[in-house]
C-alpha cells in the first residue's frame, strides 16, 4: 500500500532542502523549481506578504536586505561578462531583477542593449538585434511577447547570478602555460649530454 502524499512532509524537505541559502538564493531556486514544474509565477504582492508573515513567526529575526539599489554599470562591472551574448544576459537579468523596481522589465530588445553598452561603458554593437538572437540561439534568452524582444530564462539567469564572477578579486588567475612535449624532451635530452 502506497503511503498518501503529506502536505507539510513536503514542506519540512524544501525548508531543509533550502536553509542553507541566502534570502535571494532562496527566491531563484523556488522561481526555477516553479517554472520546472511549470507552475505559474507567485505574483510579488503575495511573495512580500508571505515574507512579512515569515518573519514574524520566526525566533530570530531575518537578516535585512539591502536598500541600495545597484545601477546598470555596477552590476555589468562586477559581473564582467566575456563575450556579447553573456553581456545580453546580464543586461537582461539586470532589468529583470536588479533594477529599481518602477523600471524593471521582463523582456529587452536592440535599444534597451545599445543604452546598456552605453551606460557600462562598452563599444556599441553593430548589430544589436542580431546579439539577442545568438543569445537566443543559445539558449540564455527566449524569445519576448513581441518581434525583437527577448527575456532571460532560467539558463540565462544561472550564468548571470552563479557563473559570472561577483567583482571577487583574483577570480580570474592566469593559466599555467605548458610546455610542448617535443620541446620538453629536447631539453631533457640536450641536458644528459
Amino acid at each position: 500500500m502506497t503511503k498518501p502524499t503529506d502536505d507539510l512532509e513536503a514542506v519540512r524537505a524544501l525548508t531543509t532542502a533550502l536553509e542553507g541559502f541566502e534570502a535571494n538564493d532562496q527566491e531563484r531556486i523556488i522561481r526555477w523549481a516553479r517554472e520546472k514544474l511549470g507552475l505559474a509565477a507567485a505574483p510579488t504582492a503575495t511573495t512580500h506578504k508571505t515574507e512579512a508573515q515569515n518573519t514574524n513567526q520566526t525566533k530570530t529575526p531575518a537578516a535585512p536586505q539591502p536598500t541600495a539599489i545597484k545601477n546598470l554599470s555596477t552590476f555589468v562591472k562586477e559581473k564582467s561578462p566575456k563575450n556579447d551574448v553573456q553581456f545580453a544576459a546580464t543586461v537582461a537579468y539586470f532589468h529583470r531583477f536588479e533594477a529599481a523596481p518602477d523600471k524593471r522589465k521582463t523582456e529587452i530588445n536592440a535599444d534597451d542593449l545599445q543604452e546598456a553598452c552605453r551606460l557600462a561603458p562598452r563599444e556599441r554593437f553593430k548589430y544589436p538585434g542580431q546579439t539577442l538572437r545568438n543569445a537566443h540561439n543559445l539558449g540564455l534568452l527566449d524569445r519576448g511577447s513581441q518581434d525583437g524582444f527577448f527575456s532571460i530564462n532560467s539558463v540565462g539567469e544561472n550564468l548571470v547570478a552563479m557563473t559570472l564572477p561577483s567583482g571577487a578579486p583574483g577570480k580570474d588567475k592566469a593559466r599555467k602555460k605548458r610546455t610542448p612535449r617535443r620541446l620538453a624532451k629536447t631539453k631533457k635530452t640536450t641536458a644528459k649530454k
